[in-house]
């Protein structure tokens, strides 16, 4: 099943979630993946929008358990898992409106 996260980012935080986002996903991959695999997320990805409010972070995760996964990562004394954390609640700034318009899947 795929989960999407939308959350507003805090403009003063932005560059260094791009910059971080762009280590987890080069000089740390396979670091990441690792970290997935524990998790039990088969794919995950993040875009960024630029609104008129301010930057909005999205993330999508295709996982069977969001909630074990999330306190998978929560728990984790992985490096990576510690840093992200770190990086993304400095930089939250709050839930973005968001509705979900279209959610298809085979029964």
């Amino acid at each position: 099943m795929i989960h999407l996260v939308a959350r507003r980012i805090d403009p003063a935080h932005r560059e260094r979630v791009v910059e971080w986002l762009r280590t987890v996903d080069g000089p740390r991959r396979e670091e990441a993946l690792a970290a997935l695999s524990a998790e039990g997320v088969r794919h995950e990805t993040a875009l960024l929008l630029e609104t008129a409010d301010g930057p909005v972070l999205v993330y999508a995760m295709e996982t069977d358990d969001i909630d074990r996964s999330r306190s998978v990562a929560d728990d984790s004394p992985r490096p990576i898992d510690a840093e992200h954390r770190a990086v993304m609640r400095a930089a939250d700034a709050g839930p973005a409106d968001a509705a979900i318009l279209l959610d298809l899947r085979p029964a």
